[in-house]
Formats: structure tokens, C-alpha cells, sequence
């Protein structure tokens, strides 16, 4: 990974349901990561194991729920999901953006993905 990210120089990674992203950056302990989101596109309920999260809104707007909370949040506010704790949100708008903060790192974000 370079010391520096460009957006421009990178592509968004299609990975359907209307949801792409591009990885900021990382470390062993730490990655950054845009989520692109069209309107009603849903990032389904879910908890991790070993990662704590953070998701901030760049763009648009979200329903975030965290632990059965749900809020809406719009640019420059964010949600935090310690590992462990279900978590999820709703587009309600075209092009919005979250950048996902996960420490440690999401290894398996590096791995290739499988094209048909």
C-alpha cells in the first residue's frame, strides 16, 4: 500500500447490491475503506469478531443501527460498533459515502475477489 491515496488513481470495486468501495489504506492495525452507496442500498445487520468499526458519513445520508439503536446520520457524523455488537445502515440518498475504519485490518478485503 502507498504512503499516499489518490481517489482518482484508484477504481471503485463493484460488489453489487448497489454498494462499491475503494480501500483508503492499512496496516496490520488499522484500515480505512469508502463505501459508496446508492439510495436504499442496505449494509445488512452484521458483527465482527476481532474488528472494532467506525463509519463516517463523507456523503449523503444513512439509517445506522447499532445494537438494536437505530439513528440518521448525515455528513460528518459517524457510528461506532465495538467487535461484537450487530450493526448495519440504509442509503437514503444515491452516492452516499461512509469510510469505514476497521482495527485491526480486514484481511480479507486484500484478497483477490472471484470474477464469474
Amino acid at each position: 500500500m502507498s504512503t499516499f491515496f489518490q481517489s482518482q488513481e484508484h477504481e471503485w470495486e463493484n460488489l453489487g447490491s448497489g454498494i462499491k468501495r475503494k480501500i483508503v489504506g492499512h496496516t496490520d492495525n488499522l484500515m480505512a475503506v469508502h463505501l459508496c452507496f446508492d439510495k436504499g442500498a442496505i449494509g445488512h445487520p452484521h458483527a465482527h469478531e476481532i474488528h472494532d468499526q467506525i463509519g463516517y458519513v463523507v456523503e449523503g445520508s444513512f439509517e445506522a443501527e447499532v445494537n438494536g439503536v437505530k439513528q440518521i446520520l448525515k455528513k460528518g457524523d459517524a457510528y461506532i460498533a465495538q467487535k461484537h455488537f450487530v450493526h448495519g445502515a440504509i442509503a437514503l440518498e444515491d452516492n452516499s459515502i461512509l469510510l469505514d475504519m476497521f482495527s485491526p485490518a480486514r484481511e480479507d478485503f486484500l484478497k483477490p475477489t472471484l470474477t464469474p
